[in-house]
C-alpha cells in the first residue's frame, strides 16, 4: 500500500489533483468537485491535530469501527459508494481554485510528519501508527481521485 509519507506517492498524488479541473465529474456519488476537495481537507487536518470533531460514539459503534480499523489502510481498494461519517459530509458550495490550493497545502503539510509519533487519536478508530496514518490518507485520496476519474 502506498503511503502519503513517501515523497513519489505525495507527488503521484498531487499531479493527480492538478488534473483535477472545476468541470471534472464525480463517477459515482454525489459530491462534486469542489465538495470533493472541501471534505478531503477534513481527514488530513484531524491527523495534523488541526481540526477536532466532537463526536461521541456508543459502545456497540466503538466495537464495529474497531473491527473494520484494518480496512482503513491495507492494500485493498475502498468500494464505491461508501458512507461518509456526517462529520465530513460537504454539502456547499466552495471556490474550486481556493479549496485546491488549500488541499494541495494540507497534502504537504501532512506529508512533512513521517518521523511524527504522538499523533492524536482518530476520532472514530482510535489510534493509529505513523505507517497507518500514511497508508489511510493516500488511501482516502486516491478513493476520491478515481471517484473523480483522476
Amino acid at each position: 500500500m502506498e503511503s502519503l509519507f513517501n515523497d513519489q506517492t505525495q507527488e503521484k498524488i498531487i499531479s493527480r489533483l492538478n488534473k483535477l479541473t472545476e468541470t471534472t465529474k464525480a463517477q459515482w456519488g454525489t459530491m462534486n468537485v469542489d465538495q470533493m476537495l472541501y471534505h478531503c481537507q477534513g481527514p488530513l487536518e484531524v491527523a495534523i491535530g488541526t481540526k477536532q470533531l466532537n463526536t461521541k460514539i456508543g459502545f456497540m459503534k466503538k466495537l464495529l469501527f474497531k473491527a473494520f480499523k484494518p480496512v482503513m489502510y491495507n492494500d485493498k481498494l475502498w468500494n464505491q459508494n461508501i458512507p461518509t461519517a456526517k462529520e465530513y459530509i460537504s454539502k456547499g458550495s466552495y471556490n474550486f481554485n481556493d479549496e485546491k490550493e488549500k488541499l494541495t497545502a494540507v497534502i504537504k503539510e501532512f506529508s512533512k510528519l513521517k518521523t511524527k509519533t504522538d499523533w492524536p487519536a482518530h476520532p472514530f478508530f482510535g489510534k493509529f501508527t505513523t505507517e497507518q496514518w500514511g497508508k489511510l490518507q493516500y488511501k482516502h485520496l486516491d478513493h476520491h481521485f478515481r471517484q473523480f476519474g483522476v
